[in-house]
């Protein structure tokens, strides 16, 4: 049956009626008028509640609710800041490899031969690239004044230029389809990864983007269907495996992890590091029903993650 509506003392009322505390009624219903029931109780529910009874854990508090999702909320604002590391630098070396090898008229990048249509699906993938994302911003009105200053000015837009207005799922795309000397060029442009290997980072950090983007919850995020490729670092941190599949950072939050190791500079993943295992350490602080332990679990860390630093890339 669909769920019925509920006014906030209705909703207040229910989380006790679960063996939530909530201390203050009018702090709990200001903060479900400013972030929603669903987004806030049914997003982090999960975390505090005991599984065999389906209640909240003894003691557990309505501030405690609040405090995951800050957690959350702060994990997301720290990824998308080094997400955006990375897409400025996938941003930068395409355009420049693309360039480098067809030259700068808007003219070679709309040219489907310059990109990989060796298969019918390719050919497909490029052609919905170029006439629905790219030409576009060419030949129609835009939002841009970079772009429609270089229209009126030169009558060319350089990849540079309108690379800035593509999505980074559209820049994945178009790193996926490009030439091969291309995507090499793109991928020395980070230590120890491939062409084929930076592809599939491209496209699990081009979700969690998204989920960053779209306030979406986070810390427990999985990525259905798409894996970064087994890399050495799974190896030498001893992850363990289910079969052939190691069973922690391919598609959880640890992988985004692992990839911002391969991809950021030492000096900035270093940041990262710290300001990430601050976030988990204060929320284990703030909430007693929640372990270090059960957190990394459900992140799909594992228990060593903080050794990703002690060991070399190759």
């Amino acid at each position: 049956m669909p769920k019925p509506f509920l006014t906030y003392s209705d909703q207040i009322a229910l989380l006790q009626a679960k063996h939530m505390v909530v201390s203050d009624t009018a702090v709990a219903e200001s903060t479900l008028r400013q972030y929603g029931y669903f987004s806030l109780v049914s997003g982090y529910k999960d975390l505090l509640k005991d599984p065999t009874t389906g209640y909240y854990r003894n003691g557990t508090t309505f501030e405690e609710l609040c405090a995951v999702y800050r957690f959350d909320e702060s994990l997301r604002e720290l990824t998308l800041r080094y997400l955006l590391h990375v897409e400025r630098h996938i941003r930068s070396g395409l355009s420049y490899a693309f360039c480098n090898m067809f030259g700068d008229s808007q003219s070679e990048y709309i040219n489907p031969n310059h990109y990989d249509i060796s298969t019918a699906r390719k050919r497909a993938e490029v052609s919905k690239l170029i006439n629905n994302y790219i030409d576009p911003l060419l030949n129609g009105p835009t939002n841009y004044p970079y772009i429609e200053h270089h229209k009126s000015r030169y009558g060319n837009v350089p990849l540079w230029v309108v690379m800035n207005a593509l999505t980074f799922g559209n820049v994945s795309k178009m790193y996926a389809y490009s030439h091969s000397t291309v995507k090499s060029a793109v991928s020395r442009e980070f230590e120890y990864i491939n062409e084929r290997q930076l592809q599939q980072i491209l496209e699990v950090l081009t979700v969690y983007r998204n989920v960053c983007a779209h306030n979406e919850r986070l810390f427990s995020y999985q990525c259905a269907g798409k894996d970064i490729p087994d890399l050495v670092l799974h190896r030498k941190l001893g992850i363990p495996r289910r079969g052939q599949q190691f069973i922690y950072g391919k598609h959880d939050y640890f992988a985004v992890v692992i990839s911002l190791r391969y991809l950021l500079p030492n000096d900035e993943f270093l940041i990262y590091k710290k300001m990430l295992a601050k976030l988990i350490d204060n929320l284990c602080k703030k909430v007693n029903g929640i372990t270090q332990t059960e957190l990394l679990h459900r992140m799909g860390f594992p228990e060593n993650w903080k050794e990703i630093t002690w060991y070399k890339k190759n």
